[in-house]
């Protein structure tokens, strides 16, 4: 199957790049991103001898990125033993989508992963529920390792897991239906969102938005607005709105019953 590696382009614009990586991160960070070792899962195996090979730089250098991408930037991990690379949030932008062939891919890569808390580290930050299952086995024990709890309470929990990533993709698919591609700043936004308000409101926001031709700095002003107002639900927008239309009325009332007194010349 042949490979394919995306970045979007507003990974140039993404905070953390612009702002905290020098020049030589930048171009390390897209090495590590789309190398040829680089497997579906965002997990794989690859010598910092190669590493120094392809990028052209001293095992010195290889080093020092490993260290600061691991301790810095904490974006990934690296067994010195087994000499596998881990991406912390590849699960999280690059399984938007799924499909039987990438499910298939996936299952077979996590079998030949020797470090086994790398796919915990990547799996806990993949969005798409049907994806992220796959990982689940490998770091979610059973009662026996864990805390003592009921089954039913686990059973909640996960439940209510598997629906808040549910929620995150459905609200990550309407924002590039109609507003464009999702860069990691942009993600990190709107699941922050959803966690203070809720993904019916985050979805309603956008809209708004795009009922006057806006951007999503708008559809979060709208959010920011309703935390104010204490609106929790749709029902309460509705709500707002009606008394934001009755008060406007009512003031434009008293200002014409003004105009009219003073016409007649009841203030002197």
């Amino acid at each position: 199957m042949a490979k394919y590696r995306i970045i979007h382009t507003e990974f140039w614009n993404d905070p953390k790049v612009v702002e905290e990586m020098t020049p030589e991160d930048k171009f390390f960070f897209i090495y590590i991103l789309t190398n040829q070792q680089v497997t579906q899962t965002g997990i794989y195996p690859v010598t910092k001898k190669l590493v120094a090979f392809e990028t052209g730089y001293s095992i010195e250098s290889v080093n020092a990125l490993f260290d600061r991408f691991i301790n810095h930037h904490k974006i990934m991990r690296y067994n010195n033993e087994t000499r596998e690379l881990a991406i912390k949030n590849w699960g999280k932008y690059n399984f938007i989508r799924g499909g039987t062939p990438v499910i298939n891919c996936v299952t077979k890569e996590l079998t030949e992963v020797k470090d086994k808390s790398l796919i915990e580290y990547v799996g806990r930050n993949v969005i798409n529920p049907t994806i992220k299952e796959l990982y689940e086995p490998y770091y979610v024990t059973d009662a026996v390792t864990e805390p003592l709890r009921g089954e039913k309470e686990k059973e909640k929990e996960k439940e209510k897991e598997k629906e808040k990533q549910q929620e995150l993709a459905v609200v990550f698919q309407f924002y590039e239906s109609n507003l464009g591609v999702l860069n990691p700043y942009i993600s990190d936004s709107l699941a922050q969102w959803i966690d203070d308000t809720s993904s019916e409101l985050v979805i309603e926001a956008i809209q708004k938005a795009l009922k006057q031709q806006k951007k999503w700095n708008y559809a979060e002003g709208i959010l920011k607005q309703w935390v104010n107002q204490n609106i929790k639900t749709v029902s309460d927008i509705s709500a707002a709105d009606k008394s934001f239309q009755k008060d406007t009325k009512d003031a434009n009332e008293g200002v014409d019953d003004l105009l009219e007194r003073a016409r007649r010349g009841e203030f002197g």
